[in-house]
């Protein structure tokens, strides 16, 4: 049995743009635990101060502690038994390539150690937080450590930025031919810029963008063909496809492991 609390806390408006949020989590479990991981427009850096965590995706595996999840465009599933409790921060890919200097395949490819990302500042972030009696006084430190990263922070492409926020806010509706006439670039030179710094193209973004808006209409759709149609795919197989390239199963599996009603396979 799972038992856990998760606080969830903002961060500094000075974070804004490449922070999403922090999240503490503490859960206690005598039987594995299984999740499904499902890719979406954030990296998440795991500060951990628990037991090891299985990390599984198509063709990566391993026992992590404290990592860098990366910008993906498929699914991993973790596993657990015993404690778990540490911090989640969630970071945008330009975020994380302006504060932890990551770009390219570092941010694309499996998960990144924390100590190999940010060496002994890691480390120390670790024991300094796991030190830290009560969620708020963690949430400030977070906001302590990346105001300093923030003030070196990597730069970061005007054009690139703009190009981001526009698939954001179109949920990867929009085409890259149109990007790169609006950004005033070839559509090379955008995929080759914008690739370097968020991790995915413009076309590997705007998938994955597309599949977490479909993901957060699953519950309230009255079809899968309804829910197709409102997210701008072809038609029903077409979302099906989707599903299983992105999360490893289909619409239906997915919202019922969201219910409860079945478990992430092995």
């Amino acid at each position: 049995m799972s038992l856990g609390e998760y606080p969830a806390g903002a961060a500094h408006p000075a974070l804004a743009g490449d922070v999403v949020g922090y999240c503490g989590y503490v859960e206690h479990s005598a039987v594995p635990v299984r999740r499904r991981e499902l890719p979406g427009p954030r990296v998440p850096v795991i500060i951990s101060f628990g037991d090891v965590l299985s990390v599984r995706s198509p063709g990566v595996g391993g026992e992590l502690t404290s990592f860098v999840a990366g910008f993906h465009d498929t699914f991993a599933v973790t596993e657990f038994v015993g404690a778990q409790c540490g911090l989640q921060v969630d970071l945008t890919p330009l975020g994380a390539h302006r504060l932890l200097g990551l770009s390219g395949d570092d941010l694309r490819d499996g998960s990144l150690r924390l100590s190999d990302v940010l060496g002994r500042a890691g480390d120390e972030l670790v024991s300094r937080l796991a030190e830290t009696p009560d969620w708020a006084a963690r949430f400030a430190l977070a906001d302590e450590f990346l105001l300093r990263l923030a003030d070196r922070a990597r730069p970061v492409d005007a054009e690139v930025g703009w190009a981001w926020d526009r698939l954001r806010r179109t949920g990867g509706r929009l085409r890259v031919t149109a990007l790169a006439e609006e950004v005033g670039w070839s559509r090379r030179h955008l995929a080759g810029r914008f690739r370097h710094q968020v991790g995915l193209g413009p076309k590997e973004a705007s998938r994955v963008l597309r599949f977490a808006r479909t993901v957060r209409l699953l519950d309230a759709a009255p079809s899968i063909s309804d829910l197709a149609a409102d997210a701008g795919y072809a038609d029903h197989s077409h979302l099906v496809r989707e599903f299983h390239a992105l999360a490893g199963c289909t619409p239906s599996q997915l919202a019922a492991e969201r219910r409860g009603a079945s478990v992430v396979p092995v």
